[in-house]
């Protein structure tokens, strides 16, 4: 990708849609929630996403999306740990 196409790629307005709210993972003292839900960004199908968000859903953080096969293998992991 040219320099050129990198910046017009970060001019691109980022569009999403939270499908689901899955749930609340933990809360940050600023307020913003780390949740887990089901979301569509930029028209496509929607994908199960950890990061945080400002109470009103308008700004988020940096995070992850994955898959249905990758949270059944996440979901694997957890279980599998000896929390102490």
């Amino acid at each position: 990708m040219s320099g050129k196409e990198k910046e017009k790629d970060k001019d691109r307005e980022i569009t999403f849609q939270v499908e689901e709210h899955v749930g609340v993972i933990g809360v940050s003292p600023t307020g913003w929630k780390k949740e887990l839900n089901l979301v569509a960004w930029n028209g496509t199908p929607a994908k199960y996403d950890i990061r945080e968000w400002d109470e009103d859903h308008t700004h988020m953080s940096r995070g992850i999306t994955m898959n249905k096969d990758e949270i059944r293998s996440l979901n694997e992991i957890l279980n599998g740990l000896q929390l102490q």
